[in-house]
């Protein structure tokens, strides 16, 4: 295994608790210099194949699997990355590469020739899998999020909300492109950490919550 999986856990909280935790956080974490306002849109675009394998992957509890997406932050079209995050045995890891928005509008059209040459080693991988798997850009996912760091364990909690679906659409570049909620509406507590859990944030994080596997991609792939 690599050395740098992570321990990841996510809960689905309820708004009080998002309230009663953010509260917490604010009093003994460090901000997110990325973060404005204290929070950050973002809009991701995933890649699946035709026989849903990253969806089926998730929702089976696959041990070992692996999901890519474009990502930007903001609107800032200047800004885009590509990333591979994987799991395995409950830990993870994330691979990026940064990409112009030509790139990225590239990849969604199904123009990929460029990608062979390209001196980052994830777009090579994008590609073969793009041609061998026939992996192909499937949903749109926007939210809102709040980050929180804290040193000690390199620990980073998230709270995400406002969570969207473009439905059958991957106009990723297109800011105005019609999104829909997802079921619910519900609000995501997501905590990592390397080594260790400090306590402190462990007891700022406990709450009414409920753990569980939360993909953003998978509720937006229920509207297919």
């Amino acid at each position: 295994m690599r050395d740098d999986y992570r321990h990841e856990i996510k809960h689905r909280i309820s708004r009080m608790d998002m309230y009663c935790i953010r509260q917490r956080l604010s009093a003994i974490t460090t901000p997110d210099p990325h973060a404005v306002g204290g929070k950050y849109f973002i809009r991701s675009l995933y890649f699946d194949t035709p026989e849903d394998k990253a969806l089926r992957e998730k929702i089976d509890g696959v041990d070992r699997r692996e999901k890519f997406r474009i990502r930007y932050y903001n609107d800032d079209l200047n800004f885009i990355r590509l990333e591979k995050k994987s799991k395995l045995n409950g830990l993870g890891t994330k691979d990026m590469a940064k990409i112009s928005k030509e790139h990225a509008q590239d990849i969604v059209d199904g123009k990929l020739e460029w990608m062979i040459e390209d001196d980052q080693k994830l777009i090579r991988e994008l590609y073969a899998k793009m041609k061998n798997e026939n992996l192909r850009p499937r949903t749109i996912v926007d939210y809102t999020r709040e980050p929180f760091i804290y040193d000690p364990g390199n620990v980073r909690v998230t709270l995400d909300y406002d969570i969207r679906t473009g439905l059958f659409s991957t106009d990723f570049l297109n800011r105005s492109v019609p999104t829909i909620p997802v079921k619910e509406s519900p609000i995501i507590l997501e905590v990592k950490w390397d080594g260790f859990l400090p306590e402190i944030i462990r007891q700022a994080v406990q709450q009414s919550v409920t753990a569980g596997a939360y993909s953003k991609y998978a509720e937006c792939r229920m509207y297919d």
